[in-house]
């Protein structure tokens, strides 16, 4: 399934192929997140123009809304939403974090109050696998329990005995033709945790593994390290997942340190707020020093949005809340994520890639309120 072509002399980046049932995507691969079948503000002619090779969709969010008699009905996840490339569904595991407040942990899966309207729901192993099997992704998660951060370390380690279980459980549920399943190593900011779950994971046998338990609220070195504790107990040979992160500096940082796939909420999620992304960090549209800007929102970005608008026009539609403004903005973030990506491949097969890693972190200032919008972005994912 994931074949390894090169590994970058001056870091741990990879390049490599990721072979689905519905085409191969290219490593390292950033996934715009479509959580209920749809990536925010964006159509699929969009995504596809600028590079897209594979969405992220949401169980939870898709087995209550439209159902898996609609989608079973429409035939499967793809045809629902005619996207016919390939896609990854997270299996609803995050919620059982994000939703702590209305869920309970039970021995064989949580139990849900439903967000929408307080209706109890139950989702384990059995239901999660059940579920993406309708929905017919190229690429299953596990079902897991993702604690927080911050949690005690015995909370720690019965989430990681729970993973493990669940996931074995997850291995032997039956599957969609040619649907792929990848286990989720957590343990926190525990060493040796993630160590121990990452070892129980490759014996039960995945077809690529994922880091889970990052971008949860945790400072950012927090979330390297935890990723650092748990990359050398991954196999070379299979495709390894850092779910739901980050900045472009974030996941650039992570290619570095050999993580091959990326999920994030923010491209979208901030541009709906008038924060654009550019290679030197981001910055906030709507503010008045950009009334009277004619210049692109990013002068090196080739994008539709930074082809035709200027700031002030763009300001100008956000801040009487006209849906193009935040369509824009969306499209151009989303660009550039996908463009950075595209980049450290072209300088992976280059042999650059440690020169480009070098130049673009050196420049790159973080912004607060991005981060601040990183820990906030739980029901979307």
């Amino acid at each position: 399934m994931f074949e390894l072509l090169k590994t970058d002399s001056g870091t741990k980046a990879r390049l490599g192929k990721l072979r689905t049932a519905h085409g191969v995507v290219d490593t390292p691969v950033f996934m715009p997140v479509g959580t209920q079948a749809s990536v925010k503000a964006l159509d699929p002619r969009e995504l596809e123009e600028m590079g897209t090779q594979i969405i992220l969709g949401n169980t939870y969010h898709l087995y209550l809304k439209p159902g898996l008699d609609i989608i079973r009905a429409a035939g499967g996840l793809h045809a629902f939403m005619n996207w016919q490339m390939p896609i990854l569904t997270d299996s609803g595991g995050f919620q059982v974090f994000s939703l702590a407040k209305i869920r309970k942990i039970k021995p064989h899966g949580v139990e849900f109050r439903s967000h929408i309207d307080g209706s109890l729901l139950f989702l384990g192993p059995k239901e999660a696998m059940e579920i993406q099997r309708a929905l017919g992704s190229d690429i299953a998660m596990v079902f897991d329990e993702c604690p927080p951060h911050d949690a005690p370390p015995r909370e720690q380690r019965h989430a990681v005995e729970r993973t493990i279980r669940w996931a074995r459980e997850c291995r032997e549920q039956p599957r969609a033709d040619g649907q792929k399943i990848f286990g989720i190593v957590q343990g926190g900011s525990n060493a040796a945790l993630r160590e121990e779950c990452a070892r129980a994971l490759l014996e039960i046998g995945f077809d690529g593994y994922a880091i889970g338990g990052v971008s949860v609220g945790e400072p950012e070195g927090e979330m390297f390290k935890a990723v650092e504790a748990t990359v050398p107990h991954l196999p070379a040979d299979k495709a390894r997942y850092a779910m739901g992160l980050g900045t472009p500096a974030q996941m650039l940082e992570l290619i570095a340190r050999g993580v091959d796939m990326f999920d994030c909420v923010l491209p979208t999620r901030v541009a709906r707020n008038g924060t654009a992304f550019t290679r030197r960090g981001a910055f906030g549209l709507k503010g008045g020093g950009y009334k009277a800007d004619f210049r692109p929102i990013d002068d090196t970005c080739d994008c539709f949005a930074c082809k035709r608008f200027t700031r002030a026009y763009l300001r100008h539609l956000l801040n009487v809340n006209e849906i193009l403004g935040l369509r824009m903005v969306s499209v151009h973030n989303s660009h550039l994520f996908l463009k950075i990506m595209a980049e450290a491949r072209a300088h992976l097969a280059a042999g650059t890639f440690a020169a480009y890693y070098n130049d673009f972190i050196a420049n790159y200032v973080p912004s607060r309120k991005v981060l601040e919008a990183r820990k906030a972005s739980e029901l979307e994912r």
